[in-house]
């Protein structure tokens, strides 16, 4: 995962977690993928640290205090707010998983988990999110450029 570390900036994740042992493994494990990542432990300062836009990736708990999940991924989604969004819950019925992912979350993830699938699942989420940086079809080096895909090449902006 650390190919997602882009142009000397780190990627930055917002984890919205009230149980400190899952917030933990989620940040030990995002952590050691290169990822920079932020906790917040209720509802109320996740749905502000969220709305300041610093973040490429937000992993939300459903059951949070002062403010539940959904109210957070409704709000934001409502305010045009696009940043990629993994629910993560103990709330892990059919029923559940399809009311996070209508809310607006982009993939939900049930309680208990795996950490090496959390960690595969924010990578495509990222990755979706940003497709350049998943496929690019230009190498560049000073003024040399070629064109992978149509195979071209140009010095200084001349063929």
């Amino acid at each position: 995962m650390n190919a997602l570390i882009q142009a000397g900036t780190m990627t930055r994740i917002l984890a919205i977690e009230d149980d400190a042992i899952t917030a933990k493994e989620i940040v030990t494990e995002l952590s050691n993928h290169g990822l920079e990542v932020d906790w917040v432990d209720n509802g109320r300062d996740g749905l502000a640290r969220a709305v300041s836009g610093d973040y490429d990736l937000i992993t939300l708990d459903r059951m949070l205090p002062e403010m539940d999940g959904l109210t957070i991924v409704t709000h934001l989604r409502a305010q045009g707010i696009s940043t990629p969004i993994l629910m993560i819950s103990a709330l892990s019925d059919v029923d559940e998983r399809v009311r996070g992912l209508r809310a607006g979350g982009d993939d939900y993830l049930p309680k208990p988990f795996a950490s090496d699938e959390m960690a595969a699942r924010v990578e495509v989420l990222l990755r979706r999110s940003n497709p350049v940086s998943a496929g690019k079809t230009v190498l560049q080096v000073a003024d040399l450029e070629l064109n992978l895909i149509s195979r071209e090449a140009c010095r200084g902006g001349e063929p």
